[in-house]
C-alpha cells in the first residue's frame, strides 16, 4: 500500500501539527516524534474520526502510516 488514508493525514496535520511533507507511508510514530502519550491521543482522535477502535498495542514506535492505513481499511472492510 502506497497511499495514506486521508483521515490519517488530516488528523496528523491539523491536530498534531505534523508538516504534510513528513506524512509519508514509511513514516513511523517515532519518526514523527509521537511518544506513547501522543500515540494514545492519536488513537482516540482516529477512533472519533473513523469509528475504528484501535487496541492499545496497535500504535507502537515502529508502526508505519502505511500499516496504520491497512489496519483502518481492514477494520472497515475496505482494504485495497
Amino acid at each position: 500500500m502506497n497511499a495514506i488514508d486521508p483521515r490519517i493525514t488530516d488528523v496528523l496535520s491539523r491536530t498534531f501539527k505534523v508538516p504534510v511533507a513528513e506524512i509519508l507511508p514509511g513514516a513511523t510514530m517515532d519518526g514523527l516524534d509521537m511518544d506513547s502519550l501522543a500515540a494514545a491521543e492519536f488513537a482516540v482522535v482516529l477512533r472519533e474520526t473513523t469509528g475504528v477502535e484501535l487496541d492499545a498495542g496497535t500504535l507502537t514506535r515502529d508502526t508505519t502510516l502505511a500499516e496504520l492505513t491497512a489496519l483502518l481499511h481492514a477494520a472497515v472492510g475496505t482494504a485495497r
